[in-house]
């Protein structure tokens, strides 16, 4: 297996409408959603095996989440039932486009219910790469169950990737998000965030600074996103900030997730992902992460945006080629 990615997999109730807040919001669709089970799909789509861990309610939209995944490729033989628990929900509102407010109902949802004795666990010895995010350090057991995992993917060599993904709504305070999450570095190697989350864990604006200050949990490679302005990263050989794609965004929800799959792929791909971490290699990946999470952008939801493999070579291809153009006139 390429990829494993473990944690929620969710309904997302969609707005109707956009730019409004969560309280205005007339109706609400419902979605696939998840950001492990986005990433699961993504990397899919872009040509990667991928597989999923996680716990769905006995329930109408379980079963529906599960064939979602089944229809798009990614192994759901780590995906749990729970009769006891309903299956999450997530409404979203976005105020425009680039932001995104969040009500989760999950008091206990199916997915924190995960535990430790229920993961798959040659699944995760036979992985190039496993992957999970915060929202499972909420609570146990699937706390519990996503470091256990972390611990036996990485005694078989795999790549650890976390993503910070901090929603406020879910914490008790911003200083409990923190300690848990600084808690888990030491077992991960690629940490991925955005600007605000490096300020939550590194008390920090500064890019170099806040990346500096996260470098003593040893993470091999530190990346933190900048939505049109692309991404900073710092690998021990050196990093950068790699530019973005300038587009007319219609939904930004899900682009992260797009974007951490892409770069996962492009690591395992390599089939040494510490090779792969070299400055200049990563500065190619990046920039086809930042594509990946560009076209994604382009259409509202997030699995029916997740893009092809071909579909981002043509957009890479169109873009040097507009650039190529402007250069000569």
């Amino acid at each position: 297996m390429d990829i494993v990615c473990l944690g929620e997999l969710l309904v997302d109730m969609f707005p109707s409408q956009l730019g409004v807040r969560l309280e205005d919001v007339p109706a609400f669709l419902p979605k696939p959603g998840g950001a492990p089970a986005n990433v699961a799909v993504a990397a899919a789509r872009l040509g990667a095996r991928t597989a999923f861990l996680g716990k769905v309610g006995e329930d109408a939209f379980g079963h529906m989440l599960a064939g979602v995944l089944r229809r798009e490729g990614v192994d759901i033989r780590g995906l749990r039932f729970d009769a006891a628990a309903r299956t999450t929900m997530a409404f979203v509102a976005m105020p425009n486009e680039n932001t995104s407010e969040f009500a989760f109902y999950r008091n206990p949802g199916a997915d924190m219910l995960l535990r430790a004795d229920e993961l798959d666990e040659p699944l995760l010895r036979s992985t190039c790469a496993y992957h999970f995010g915060s929202l499972s350090l909420t609570d146990d057991p699937v706390r519990e169950a996503s470091i256990h995992a972390a611990r036996i993917a990485r005694a078989s060599g795999a790549l650890i990737s976390f993503d910070v993904n901090y929603r406020p709504s879910l914490w008790n305070g911003p200083e409990a998000a923190r300690e848990r999450i600084l808690a888990v570095l030491p077992e991960v190697d690629l940490l991925k965030m955005n600007e605000a989350e490096l300020e939550l864990l590194a008390g920090s604006h500064d890019l170099e600074q806040g990346v500096k200050q996260l470098g003593r949990y040893r993470p091999k490679l530190i990346i933190v996103t900048l939505g049109a302005q692309g991404c900073y990263f710092q690998t021990a050989g050196g990093g950068g900030q790699v530019p973005g794609f300038r587009v007319r965004v219609v939904d930004a929800t899900g682009c992260g997730d797009a974007f951490v799959a892409a770069v996962l792929w492009r690591l395992v791909a390599q089939g040494d992902w510490r090779a792969a971490l070299n400055p200049e290699h990563m500065a190619d990946s990046l920039r086809y992460a930042n594509a990946v999470a560009a076209v994604t952008s382009l259409t509202r939801g997030v699995i029916p945006a997740l893009p092809s493999a071909h579909r981002v070579q043509q957009f890479l291809a169109d873009y040097d080629a507009d650039q190529g153009s402007a250069a000569m006139s």
